[in-house]
């Protein structure tokens, strides 16, 4: 196993980066119908592939997940984990679940949303939008904190009760020409 970072090389132990598994020598995977995306989750000579997840390995050895590279938002140059922020949010007594996502910011190229069902959707209101992005603040550095909160009465799942992202961040980037 190796953890790597954008330029290509191991981090650090402790620092987050893209996590490669040591390939089988026979039946290695394929995307279905896709070459190229199985070309790219396949590295350092077709030894080592990747599933799209990101993580880091602390200082015993044990590998920690942090998220999926296709749902990580980078605003600014700076990399912000979804599930991170959807942790503290959870933690909220009001919220019954939440998404977080990017979208698209002229200035920085995404920002951070983050979508919540309440536990009692009638108080969905700027107040608590305000509320939860200041609960945000105690735990998060401001960057990785939603500017605003948008509530929503149910979030889509996959049948294994998987929050399909995709779906959430598809409303926001309707008309934009610039994907991240």
């Amino acid at each position: 196993m190796k953890v790597v970072g954008e330029d290509g090389n191991e981090v650090p132990t402790g620092e987050i980066g893209t996590v490669y598994l040591k390939a089988p020598d026979q039946g290695k995977f394929q995307y279905f119908k896709d070459d190229g995306k199985t070309d790219k989750a396949y590295r350092f000579g077709g030894e080592f592939f990747t599933l799209g997840d990101m993580g880091y390995v602390d200082e015993d050895g044990y590998l920690f997940l942090a998220d999926r590279s296709s749902d990580l938002i980078i605003s600014g140059g700076v990399n912000i984990y979804p599930a991170e922020v959807d942790a503290v949010l959870l933690h909220h007594p009001a919220v019954a679940d939440v998404a977080t996502v990017g979208i698209p910011n002229s200035e920085w190229g995404e920002e951070v949303r983050s979508v919540v069902l309440l536990k009692n959707t009638d108080e969905a209101s700027e107040a608590m939008s305000a509320q939860l992005v200041a609960f945000c603040l105690e735990d998060l550095a401001k960057f990785k904190c939603p500017r605003k909160i948008d509530f929503v009465d149910q979030l889509p799942r996959y049948d294994t009760g998987k929050i399909i992202r995709r779906q959430v961040r598809e409303k926001y980037w309707q008309g934009v020409d610039k994907k991240i």
